[in-house]
């Protein structure tokens, strides 16, 4: 007698074929599904290297800043001579007749609002003031394009006040717009000369809209 046998495999007659997804089409689903993804992860990347470039300009802003309030406190400390020929230490000044035509470099802001500005030669910018006030008092120059505008204010005229606003005092600052947006920037560090004569340096650099 014969023994029946049985059979799972796709040979049994009258079973139906076993059918899959096309690899066409399932490779159009996972892109499909990538495309957020990938556009959020190029986002992102985006993101991060105008951040990196922005945060690459605005140390050249913090290192600057710190670069003038080292010279105006080495310039304190040369020994020059008061009214009465006595000899003593006093902060450069930055306005009036001791320095004249000094200022901001460069004057205006306009010249490097989104772009570098490159300082000028001699008699102009870096190259101004007198041994008593201004640029020429710190000794301080930049001969490479820079992205900031920098100033240096003693007494008065100060950027940032919430650091200080004392007459014995300076403050070293940087203002920007490397966006190129309207909006300014600004850096500043400060320095007060204390009752007993000691030039004290401010810590930190105070930031005001860092990225702009």
């Amino acid at each position: 007698m014969p023994v029946a046998s049985s059979s799972s495999g796709p040979d049994v007659p009258g079973a139906p074929a076993k059918k899959g997804l096309p690899c066409a089409v399932i490779a159009v689903i996972v892109i499909v599904a990538m495309v957020p993804v990938l556009g959020v992860l190029s986002a992102l990347a985006i993101y991060g290297v105008r951040r990196y470039l922005a945060a690459a300009k605005t140390a050249e802003a913090k290192n600057t800043v710190s670069a003038i309030s080292r010279s105006a406190a080495a310039a304190y400390e040369k020994e020059r001579l008061d009214a009465n020929g006595r000899p003593g230490h006093a902060l450069c000044a930055s306005n009036g007749a001791a320095a004249p035509g000094h200022g901001p470099v460069p004057r205006s802001l306009a010249a490097l609002r989104g772009k570098k500005y490159m300082p000028g030669g001699a008699g102009v910018d870096f190259d101004t003031g007198t041994a008593d006030g201004g640029w020429r008092c710190l000794g301080f120059s930049i001969s490479t394009p820079t992205y900031y505008q920098y100033h240096y204010n003693q007494g008065s005229g100060y950027l940032m006040p919430s650091l200080g606003t004392s007459p014995d005092g300076f403050e070293a600052a940087a203002v920007g717009d490397i966006d190129a947006d309207g909006v300014a920037s600004k850096f500043a560090r400060h320095g007060e000369v204390s009752p007993g004569g000691q030039l004290v340096l401010g810590t930190q650099i105070a930031i005001e809209n860092e990225f702009e």
